[in-house]
């Protein structure tokens, strides 16, 4: 077993991860950073969705790096990219024109963009990367965390010890490991009076997982995959909640939660510059194809490319039968497993009945012409590489960000909630997917919310941070913070912190409980590039 020793070990290379890692090595400290995949980005990159932002991403709303790695994707596609000179001068470029983002792009370029930010710090050695590298065991002192035992690919175990150490996985698997207490599934509305909580605790009540999916659409080809095994379940499969099969354009609205149909039309003959993604006016997934398009063709020079490729993370393909989290007491590691497989069978089936089965707009019966594109995802059938995860465990924090501080049916139409402990700002409709519990969706308006630096801090442990979905939120509230910009913001926040403790020699929650303190570490981060505050904004 080989050891490491690093100042700060970040465990995790998704979007909080990176932003943690880039931050802790901007201010000068040494870092060690992990990874079970392969590739850094997590829900960008390995998990394949395009970002999720707040209204006002291109002017305000999100910290300076997280504009870098922005302007950086569009900068690859301008540089290597055959963009129509039209395209290429537009300056808020949306390489998919899809209408879930402003910027809808493919996995590959925003893991090359992620590869340049961190490149200077690798080969100063102020960051070494470790892929492929998991969690299994953590070591502990008290109330501090003296190391992390990795598996790598080949089984072999590592260990690494550090003065700070960040979470910053997909679901906060330190988490359990070294005994920080944290929540899980869904809080009982008597904890913190929120409308939304159900009136008993369930904390096998999770949001549902995704295997998102890439392809393309090929007319006259025939790309059909072998049927899966568990296709005859899922094409039968109809939720108590669902106005049919979920294998099927008709599903929820979200927002009302009355049957909506959606439509299917693969490479519309449109002109991709007139897609508006502009979510708080039209939610833009009711067309299933052009909702979380990727690469649009008709960008491009006449003949570059012979399709879009578009993105299925769709009502259908969400999976919700099981918890996919390890929940001592309730949910083991086999039956997450099971999940996983099940999540990655519906997916493979969606695929499967939209070659074979889906209505299309002339009478006929499927599409076989649709791609799967594993080139894109990097995963087999091209299916992404990791599940999509919209909720993780939670730390049990100093401050718990509650229904309270964020509905706006609470707080009013052009509410905001101050903090002057904030280390960042985010927004984005509470949007809970239906899950594990029989719930259907939860989607309501939210406003504009400051992240506070003690939903950061763990109620005891000193030298563990949560650096990505795993802080102090609610299962309600969790709907607006596990967004891509807000991600990165927390990972950002929590390794500033932890090289300013080391710099300050003090902790965390003496830099949140002394004023001097406070103020130095919010400056700086001011300095760096975090808006702690928002403007007065409106129409959200």
């Amino acid at each position: 077993m080989t050891q490491i020793s690093t100042e700060i070990l970040v465990v995790g290379a998704g979007l909080g991860g990176v932003a943690a890692a880039l931050a802790a090595a901007d201010s000068g400290r040494r870092v060690v950073l992990t990874e079970p995949t392969d590739w850094i980005g997590g829900q960008l990159t390995s998990q394949a969705v395009p970002p999720d932002e707040n209204p006002w991403i291109e002017q305000f709303g999100a910290t300076a790096s997280y504009r870098r790695l922005r302007e950086g994707i569009r900068d690859h596609y301008r540089r290597v990219y055959p963009l129509r000179a039209e395209a290429a001068r537009v300056r808020e470029l949306n390489p998919g024109a899809g209408r879930v983002s402003k910027l809808c792009h493919e996995p590959r370029v925003a893991l090359a963009v992620l590869e340049e930010m961190l490149a200077p710090h690798r080969s100063a050695q102020r960051v070494t990367l470790l892929p492929r590298h998991r969690p299994v065991q953590a070591h502990t002192d008290g109330d501090q965390v003296t190391a992390v035992v990795f598996e790598d690919h080949e089984g072999d175990r590592h260990t690494v010890t550090a003065t700070y150490v960040l979470d910053a996985t997909e679901d906060g698997d330190l988490l359990p490991m070294a005994g920080i207490a944290h929540v899980t599934g869904a809080e009982a509305r008597s904890e913190h009076d929120e409308p939304h909580a159900p009136e008993t605790a369930d904390p096998t009540n999770l949001q549902g997982i995704t295997y998102c999916f890439a392809m393309s659409h090929h007319e006259g080809e025939d790309h059909t995959i072998e049927r899966p095994y568990m296709y005859d379940f899922w094409r039968s499969y109809q939720p108590d909640f669902w106005p049919g099969p979920l294998l099927g354009f008709s599903a929820p609205d979200p927002r009302s939660l009355e049957p909506v149909p959606r439509t299917f039309v693969p490479n519309p003959d449109v002109d991709p510059l007139d897609v508006d993604a502009d979510q708080s006016a039209d939610a833009g997934d009711k067309e299933l194809w052009g909702f979380r398009r990727i690469l649009a063709r008709k960008l491009h020079t006449e003949g570059a490319f012979d399709s879009d490729i578009t993105l299925a993370n769709w009502p259908l393909n969400d999976y919700w039968l099981t918890p996919a989290l390890e929940i001592e007491g309730h949910v083991d590691a086999e039956t997450v497993e099971r999940a996983h497989e099940e999540a990655r069978q519906l997916s493979l089936s969606v695929m499967y009945w939209l070659q074979t089965e889906a209505p299309r707009a002339d009478g006929g019966r499927g599409f076989p012409g649709l791609k799967p594109r594993p080139d894109v995802t990097g995963g087999a059938h091209g299916l992404a590489k990791a599940a999509y995860v919209r909720e993780s465990r939670r730390i049990r924090a100093v401050t718990t960000v509650t229904e309270h501080d964020v509905s706006m049916d609470i707080v009013g139409p052009y509410g905001i909630v101050r903090r002057h402990d904030s280390v960042g700002v985010g927004n984005y409709r509470i949007d809970l997917h239906p899950s594990t519990g029989g719930d259907n969706y939860v989607d309501i308006a939210s406003v504009p919310f400051e992240i506070p630096l003690g939903s950061l801090l763990p109620a005891r442990a000193t030298n563990l941070l949560p650096a990505a979905k795993n802080i102090g939120t609610t299962h309600i509230t969790n709907g607006c913070f596990r967004l891509h910009p807000v991600e990165w913001n927390i990972g950002e926040a929590a390794g500033r912190l932890a090289a300013f403790a080391l710099d300050r020699d003090t902790t965390p929650h003496a830099v949140h409980e002394k004023d001097e303190l406070l103020q130095d570490f919010t400056a700086l981060l001011e300095r760096t590039g975090v808006e702690r505050h928002w403007p007065d904004v409106r129409g959200y």
